[in-house]
């Protein structure tokens, strides 16, 4: 019989789930950043073989919104407490400050499989990680295993995703067994400019980012595209172009490579920057915008 379901993971920000994804699926789709709340939108990556299909779901780290942009990323976790196959619950290693109490005991009620991966375990020592593996085990008796992992050095990477495979129940293919992602490649390059833009900047310019392709045709040979940069203040917009345009050209540089590894072919990419001072807070430009 064909197995299929819904793994759907969630955590506090900057635990690794973005990482464990791209780790699961073997493609890099979801931004992998070292700043808190990389994630902005709930991704699929679909893992096809012959007898399965698993679709992983990335979701925002778990935050107390303070603006409306944020209660759409939580909105995207509450999704993901609905319709789940199995739960895989993240934490780190030393962190057991989970942000919002209401999702931690819907996991402890929830008879969904739940699996809780204790991530970063090669920053930690011994001690530290048996403590925390002995804390979560009780916090989450309804957990089928509490599984000590390093995704950064694939340790037991393997050994999480064979125990999903054994819980995956019986089902059809929701997908094309081709598909790798439920998002379109406009959301795609947009996520991948974000990326440069959240490595090559501080502060608060990373959050006060959101990317726009206005432009997306691919021929035979290359891909054309054309995206907006959106801050909220003019001298972001100044900084992100930099003096003669040095930095946007960086990100840009940046982005058209990762671009071109992801679609196989060359990419000619134009960048603009234009100041939009509300755009965190306008339900009609947040829908556009996907949240």
């Amino acid at each position: 019989m064909h197995h299929s379901g819904f793994v759907n993971i969630i955590g506090n920000p900057n635990v690794g789930k973005s990482s464990l994804l791209n780790a699961l699926i073997g493609e890099r789709l979801a931004i992998i950043n070292s700043k808190a709340q990389t994630t902005r939108h709930r991704i699929f990556g679909i893992y096809n073989d012959d007898d399965y299909q698993i679709v992983f779901s990335d979701t925002p780290g778990v935050i107390i919104p303070a603006y409306k942009m944020q209660e759409s990323m939580m909105t995207f976790v509450k999704e993901a407490l609905q319709d789940a196959d199995i739960f895989l619950f993240m934490a780190e290693v030393g962190d057991r400050n989970f942000k919002d109490e209401r999702v931690l005991e819907k996991l402890q009620k929830t008879e969904t499989p739940l699996i809780v991966a204790l991530n970063k375990i090669d920053i930690g020592d011994q001690e530290a990680m048996e403590a925390d593996i002995a804390y979560w085990s009780e916090a989450f008796p309804n957990a089928k295993k509490v599984l000590p992992l390093s995704v950064i050095e694939k340790f037991n990477v393997r050994e999480l995703f064979a125990l999903i495979r054994d819980l995956i129940p019986e089902g059809p293919e929701w997908y094309p067994k081709d598909q790798l992602t439920d998002k379109s490649e406009r959301f795609v390059v947009s996520e991948i400019i974000r990326d440069k833009i959240l490595t090559h900047f501080q502060q608060e310019i990373p959050y006060s980012v959101q990317v726009e392709v206005e432009a997306f045709q691919e021929e035979e040979t290359i891909v054309r595209i054309r995206a907006v940069i959106i801050v909220v203040r003019d001298s972001q917009k100044n900084i992100i172009i930099g003096r003669g345009g040095s930095m946007i050209k960086r990100v840009g540089t940046d982005a058209r490579k990762d671009m071109e590894r992801f679609f196989d072919k060359k990419v000619f990419l134009e960048t603009f920057v234009k100041v939009d001072k509300d755009w965190r807070n306008d339900d009609r430009k947040l829908k556009k915008y996907g949240y």
